[in-house]
Protein backbone atom coordinates (compact mmCIF):
# COMPACT_ATOMS: atom_id res chain seq x y z
CA UNK A 1 0.00 0.00 0.00
CA UNK A 2 1.18 3.68 -0.60
CA UNK A 3 2.89 4.13 2.42
CA UNK A 4 1.46 7.65 2.68
CA UNK A 5 -2.04 6.56 2.47
CA UNK A 6 -1.28 4.06 5.11
CA UNK A 7 -0.26 6.92 7.43
CA UNK A 8 -3.70 8.96 6.81
CA UNK A 9 -5.74 5.75 7.13
CA UNK A 10 -3.83 4.84 10.98
CA UNK A 11 -4.96 8.43 11.67
CA UNK A 12 -8.29 7.93 11.09
CA UNK A 13 -8.41 4.65 12.55
CA UNK A 14 -7.80 6.79 15.91
CA UNK A 15 -11.29 7.62 16.09
CA UNK A 16 -12.60 4.77 13.65
CA UNK A 17 -12.07 1.51 15.10
CA UNK A 18 -12.38 -1.99 13.20
CA UNK A 19 -13.69 -0.27 9.65
CA UNK A 20 -10.67 -0.11 7.68
CA UNK A 21 -12.41 -0.87 4.10
CA UNK A 22 -14.89 1.68 5.04
CA UNK A 23 -12.38 4.46 5.97
CA UNK A 24 -10.21 2.90 2.70
CA UNK A 25 -12.94 3.37 0.42
CA UNK A 26 -13.58 7.29 1.73
CA UNK A 27 -10.38 8.24 1.12
CA UNK A 28 -10.29 6.20 -2.53
CA UNK A 29 -13.36 8.59 -3.59
CA UNK A 30 -11.84 11.15 -2.56
CA UNK A 31 -9.06 10.46 -4.46
CA UNK A 32 -11.02 10.10 -7.24
CA UNK A 33 -12.97 13.49 -6.60
CA UNK A 34 -15.78 11.61 -5.88
CA UNK A 35 -18.77 11.87 -3.56
CA UNK A 36 -19.74 9.66 -0.77
CA UNK A 37 -23.45 8.83 0.43
CA UNK A 38 -22.89 7.11 4.13
CA UNK A 39 -26.63 5.35 4.20
CA UNK A 40 -26.58 3.24 7.62
CA UNK A 41 -28.47 3.71 11.02
CA UNK A 42 -27.83 6.20 13.59
CA UNK A 43 -24.79 6.13 15.96
CA UNK A 44 -22.34 4.25 14.13
CA UNK A 45 -19.53 7.28 13.15
CA UNK A 46 -20.65 8.65 10.35
CA UNK A 47 -20.31 12.37 11.35
CA UNK A 48 -17.22 11.02 13.41
CA UNK A 49 -15.63 9.39 10.17
CA UNK A 50 -16.21 12.77 8.01
CA UNK A 51 -14.55 14.84 10.69
CA UNK A 52 -11.29 12.89 10.97
CA UNK A 53 -10.82 12.15 7.04
CA UNK A 54 -11.09 15.93 6.66
CA UNK A 55 -8.32 16.65 9.34
CA UNK A 56 -5.72 14.34 8.48
CA UNK A 57 -5.99 15.42 4.68
CA UNK A 58 -5.75 19.37 5.82
CA UNK A 59 -9.30 19.94 4.37
CA UNK A 60 -11.37 23.12 5.36
CA UNK A 61 -14.48 20.97 7.04
CA UNK A 62 -17.88 22.11 7.17
CA UNK A 63 -21.33 20.49 8.85
CA UNK A 64 -24.81 21.17 8.01
CA UNK A 65 -27.58 19.64 9.88
CA UNK A 66 -30.31 18.68 7.18
CA UNK A 67 -33.88 19.49 8.31
CA UNK A 68 -37.42 20.32 6.80
CA UNK A 69 -36.65 23.99 7.37
CA UNK A 70 -33.42 24.27 5.52
CA UNK A 71 -33.51 26.60 2.33
CA UNK A 72 -31.25 25.82 -0.86
CA UNK A 73 -30.42 29.31 0.10
CA UNK A 74 -28.83 28.23 3.11
CA UNK A 75 -26.58 26.32 1.09
CA UNK A 76 -25.53 28.17 -1.91
CA UNK A 77 -26.28 31.44 -0.90
CA UNK A 78 -27.91 34.37 -1.88
CA UNK A 79 -28.05 38.04 -2.99
CA UNK A 80 -29.21 41.14 -1.55
CA UNK A 81 -29.96 44.29 -2.63
CA UNK A 82 -27.29 47.18 -2.41
CA UNK A 83 -28.49 50.56 -1.97
CA UNK A 84 -25.65 52.45 -2.15
CA UNK A 85 -24.62 50.44 -5.49
CA UNK A 86 -27.85 50.00 -6.70
CA UNK A 87 -26.76 46.36 -7.62
CA UNK A 88 -27.51 42.78 -6.20
CA UNK A 89 -24.78 41.28 -3.84
CA UNK A 90 -24.14 37.92 -3.17
CA UNK A 91 -23.75 36.73 -0.06
CA UNK A 92 -22.18 33.40 0.13
CA UNK A 93 -23.37 30.08 1.95
CA UNK A 94 -21.73 27.10 3.76
CA UNK A 95 -21.00 25.48 0.62
CA UNK A 96 -18.64 28.41 -0.37
CA UNK A 97 -16.04 28.46 2.55
CA UNK A 98 -15.73 24.26 2.25
CA UNK A 99 -13.24 21.58 0.59
CA UNK A 100 -15.62 19.00 2.62
CA UNK A 101 -19.02 19.59 3.30
CA UNK A 102 -20.97 16.83 5.83
CA UNK A 103 -24.54 16.97 4.92
CA UNK A 104 -26.24 15.25 7.67
CA UNK A 105 -29.24 13.40 7.32
CA UNK A 106 -29.93 14.48 3.67
CA UNK A 107 -32.93 12.58 3.66
CA UNK A 108 -34.47 15.17 6.38
CA UNK A 109 -34.80 17.96 3.99
CA UNK A 110 -36.54 18.75 0.35
CA UNK A 111 -36.32 17.53 -2.94
CA UNK A 112 -35.54 21.58 -3.28
CA UNK A 113 -32.67 21.72 -0.90
CA UNK A 114 -31.46 18.13 -1.58
CA UNK A 115 -31.10 19.42 -5.57
CA UNK A 116 -29.38 22.61 -4.76
CA UNK A 117 -26.37 20.29 -4.50
CA UNK A 118 -26.36 19.03 -7.55
CA UNK A 119 -24.37 21.85 -9.16
CA UNK A 120 -21.41 21.61 -6.80
CA UNK A 121 -21.23 18.03 -6.37
CA UNK A 122 -20.56 17.72 -10.41
CA UNK A 123 -19.37 20.66 -11.42
CA UNK A 124 -17.59 22.96 -8.15
CA UNK A 125 -19.41 25.76 -8.89
CA UNK A 126 -22.84 27.70 -7.41
CA UNK A 127 -25.14 29.62 -9.62
CA UNK A 128 -27.14 32.26 -7.79
CA UNK A 129 -28.95 34.83 -9.56
CA UNK A 130 -27.78 33.94 -13.22
CA UNK A 131 -24.00 34.25 -11.54
CA UNK A 132 -21.56 31.34 -11.44
CA UNK A 133 -19.39 31.60 -8.26
CA UNK A 134 -16.46 28.67 -8.26
CA UNK A 135 -16.19 26.27 -5.17
CA UNK A 136 -12.53 25.71 -3.16
CA UNK A 137 -10.70 23.26 -5.02
CA UNK A 138 -10.95 20.18 -3.96
CA UNK A 139 -14.31 20.38 -3.01
CA UNK A 140 -16.22 16.85 -1.93
CA UNK A 141 -19.74 16.17 -0.18
CA UNK A 142 -19.74 13.67 2.14
CA UNK A 143 -23.84 13.06 3.04
CA UNK A 144 -25.65 10.84 5.53
CA UNK A 145 -29.04 9.36 5.71
CA UNK A 146 -30.75 6.98 7.65
CA UNK A 147 -33.80 4.89 7.05
CA UNK A 148 -34.86 5.04 10.66
CA UNK A 149 -37.92 7.12 11.36
CA UNK A 150 -38.87 7.46 7.71
CA UNK A 151 -41.51 10.09 8.53
CA UNK A 152 -41.23 13.55 6.97
CA UNK A 153 -38.35 11.90 4.85
CA UNK A 154 -37.82 12.73 1.27
CA UNK A 155 -35.92 10.00 -0.55
CA UNK A 156 -33.02 10.94 -2.89
CA UNK A 157 -34.16 10.69 -6.43
CA UNK A 158 -32.23 8.45 -9.03
CA UNK A 159 -30.35 11.40 -10.43
CA UNK A 160 -29.23 12.64 -7.44
CA UNK A 161 -27.96 9.25 -6.37
CA UNK A 162 -26.02 8.98 -9.34
CA UNK A 163 -24.34 11.79 -8.64
CA UNK A 164 -22.77 10.61 -5.55
CA UNK A 165 -19.42 8.05 -6.42
CA UNK A 166 -19.84 5.02 -4.26
CA UNK A 167 -22.56 4.72 -1.16
CA UNK A 168 -21.29 3.07 2.01
CA UNK A 169 -22.45 1.62 4.98
CA UNK A 170 -20.31 1.55 7.84
CA UNK A 171 -22.31 -1.03 10.11
CA UNK A 172 -21.88 -1.75 13.50
CA UNK A 173 -18.01 -3.00 15.17
CA UNK A 174 -17.29 -6.37 15.72
CA UNK A 175 -17.56 -7.70 18.94
CA UNK A 176 -13.65 -6.91 20.07
CA UNK A 177 -14.36 -3.40 18.18
CA UNK A 178 -16.93 -2.51 20.24
CA UNK A 179 -15.22 -3.87 23.38
CA UNK A 180 -12.64 -1.44 22.90
CA UNK A 181 -15.15 0.95 22.25
CA UNK A 182 -16.67 0.57 25.82
CA UNK A 183 -13.45 0.94 27.16
CA UNK A 184 -13.34 4.49 25.53
CA UNK A 185 -11.34 4.42 22.58
CA UNK A 186 -12.26 6.15 19.58
CA UNK A 187 -14.61 8.30 18.74
CA UNK A 188 -15.33 12.05 18.71
CA UNK A 189 -13.76 12.36 22.28
CA UNK A 190 -10.48 11.51 20.64
CA UNK A 191 -10.71 13.77 17.46
CA UNK A 192 -7.75 15.51 18.85
CA UNK A 193 -5.40 13.02 19.07
CA UNK A 194 -6.15 13.01 15.50
CA UNK A 195 -3.50 14.71 13.61
CA UNK A 196 -3.32 16.45 9.84
CA UNK A 197 -0.97 14.01 8.02
CA UNK A 198 -1.10 15.41 4.65
CA UNK A 199 -1.07 19.22 3.01
CA UNK A 200 -3.85 20.45 0.66
CA UNK A 201 -0.98 20.63 -2.57
CA UNK A 202 -0.51 17.14 -1.42
CA UNK A 203 -3.78 16.25 -1.90
CA UNK A 204 -4.48 18.07 -5.29
CA UNK A 205 -1.47 16.35 -6.42
CA UNK A 206 -2.53 12.69 -5.70
CA UNK A 207 -5.73 13.24 -7.32
CA UNK A 208 -3.81 14.22 -10.35
CA UNK A 209 -1.86 10.67 -9.94
CA UNK A 210 -5.02 9.21 -9.69
CA UNK A 211 -6.23 10.52 -13.08
CA UNK A 212 -3.18 9.43 -14.65
CA UNK A 213 -3.33 5.99 -13.81
CA UNK A 214 -3.12 3.97 -16.77
CA UNK A 215 -5.63 0.87 -18.16
CA UNK A 216 -5.52 -1.35 -20.38
CA UNK A 217 -7.94 -1.97 -23.13
CA UNK A 218 -8.90 -5.13 -22.15
CA UNK A 219 -9.80 -3.28 -18.62
CA UNK A 220 -11.35 -1.12 -20.19
CA UNK A 221 -13.96 -3.43 -22.08
CA UNK A 222 -14.19 -5.47 -18.69
CA UNK A 223 -15.97 -2.40 -17.45
CA UNK A 224 -18.05 -1.81 -20.73
CA UNK A 225 -18.78 -5.22 -20.45
CA UNK A 226 -20.03 -5.13 -16.69
CA UNK A 227 -22.07 -2.17 -17.49
CA UNK A 228 -24.15 -4.28 -20.19
CA UNK A 229 -24.25 -7.14 -17.87
CA UNK A 230 -26.27 -5.48 -15.52
CA UNK A 231 -28.44 -3.93 -18.25
CA UNK A 232 -29.20 -7.62 -19.99
CA UNK A 233 -29.82 -9.17 -16.79
CA UNK A 234 -33.53 -9.73 -15.87
CA UNK A 235 -32.86 -9.44 -12.00
CA UNK A 236 -32.42 -5.68 -13.11
CA UNK A 237 -34.97 -2.75 -14.18
CA UNK A 238 -32.14 -0.60 -14.42
CA UNK A 239 -29.07 -1.04 -14.93
CA UNK A 240 -25.47 0.53 -15.25
CA UNK A 241 -25.37 3.98 -17.03
CA UNK A 242 -22.22 5.69 -18.80
CA UNK A 243 -22.22 7.58 -15.81
CA UNK A 244 -21.81 4.96 -13.59
CA UNK A 245 -18.91 2.96 -15.84
CA UNK A 246 -17.31 6.50 -15.56
CA UNK A 247 -17.66 6.11 -11.81
CA UNK A 248 -16.14 2.31 -11.73
CA UNK A 249 -13.14 3.15 -13.81
CA UNK A 250 -12.44 6.58 -11.32
CA UNK A 251 -12.68 4.12 -8.30
CA UNK A 252 -10.71 1.19 -9.62
CA UNK A 253 -7.94 3.50 -10.60
CA UNK A 254 -7.86 5.17 -6.81
CA UNK A 255 -7.94 1.72 -5.94
CA UNK A 256 -4.86 1.01 -8.06
CA UNK A 257 -3.09 3.95 -6.99
CA UNK A 258 -3.58 3.02 -2.99
CA UNK A 259 -2.14 -0.14 -3.62
CA UNK A 260 0.88 1.50 -4.98
CA UNK A 261 0.65 0.86 -8.44
CA UNK A 262 0.13 2.57 -11.33
CA UNK A 263 -1.78 0.93 -13.60
CA UNK A 264 -5.09 -0.80 -12.90
CA UNK A 265 -5.61 -4.79 -12.87
CA UNK A 266 -9.19 -6.21 -12.77
CA UNK A 267 -9.09 -7.02 -9.32
CA UNK A 268 -8.98 -2.84 -8.94
CA UNK A 269 -12.60 -3.20 -10.60
CA UNK A 270 -14.25 -6.02 -8.60
CA UNK A 271 -12.91 -4.67 -5.01
CA UNK A 272 -15.02 -1.30 -6.10
CA UNK A 273 -17.93 -2.57 -8.30
CA UNK A 274 -20.48 -3.24 -5.72
CA UNK A 275 -20.27 0.02 -3.98
CA UNK A 276 -20.00 2.66 -6.93
CA UNK A 277 -23.01 0.47 -8.63
CA UNK A 278 -25.67 -0.52 -5.86
CA UNK A 279 -26.94 2.63 -5.86
CA UNK A 280 -27.56 3.22 -9.55
CA UNK A 281 -29.57 -0.12 -10.18
CA UNK A 282 -33.23 -0.84 -9.99
CA UNK A 283 -34.41 -3.92 -9.00
CA UNK A 284 -37.00 -6.09 -10.64
CA UNK A 285 -40.10 -6.16 -8.73
CA UNK A 286 -40.07 -10.06 -8.62
CA UNK A 287 -36.24 -9.72 -7.05
CA UNK A 288 -37.72 -7.10 -4.62
CA UNK A 289 -40.28 -9.58 -3.32
CA UNK A 290 -37.86 -11.87 -2.88
CA UNK A 291 -35.89 -9.58 -1.05
CA UNK A 292 -32.52 -10.07 -2.45
CA UNK A 293 -30.20 -7.20 -2.22
CA UNK A 294 -28.66 -5.23 -5.40
CA UNK A 295 -25.39 -6.59 -3.83
CA UNK A 296 -25.95 -9.78 -4.44
CA UNK A 297 -27.25 -9.13 -8.02
CA UNK A 298 -24.08 -7.37 -8.97
CA UNK A 299 -22.10 -10.12 -7.23
CA UNK A 300 -23.64 -12.19 -9.78
CA UNK A 301 -22.97 -9.95 -12.65
CA UNK A 302 -19.05 -10.38 -11.80
CA UNK A 303 -19.62 -14.31 -12.13
CA UNK A 304 -21.50 -13.81 -15.61
CA UNK A 305 -18.36 -11.59 -17.47
CA UNK A 306 -15.18 -13.34 -17.61
CA UNK A 307 -12.24 -11.61 -15.94
CA UNK A 308 -9.30 -10.40 -18.69
CA UNK A 309 -6.10 -12.49 -18.25
CA UNK A 310 -3.55 -9.30 -17.93
CA UNK A 311 -0.83 -11.72 -17.99
CA UNK A 312 -1.50 -13.17 -21.30
CA UNK A 313 -1.31 -9.61 -22.50
CA UNK A 314 2.01 -8.05 -23.86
Amino acid sequence: MNRELEQVIREVEKVIIGKRDVVTKVLMAILAKGNILLDDVPGVGKTTLAMAIGKVLGLTYKRIQFTPDVLPSDIVGFSIYDKESGSLTYMPGIINSANLLLGDEINRTSSKTQSALLEAMEEGQVTVDGKTHPLKNPFVVIATQNHVGTAGTQLLPNAQLDRFLIRLSIGYPDLASEMDIIRGNGGLNHMEEVEQKVTLDEVLRMQEDVENIFMKESVVEYIAKLASASRENDKIELGLGPRGALAVSRMAKACAYLNGRDYVIPEDVTAVFEDVCAHRILLSQKVRMEKKSREEVLREVLEQVEIPDMKSEK
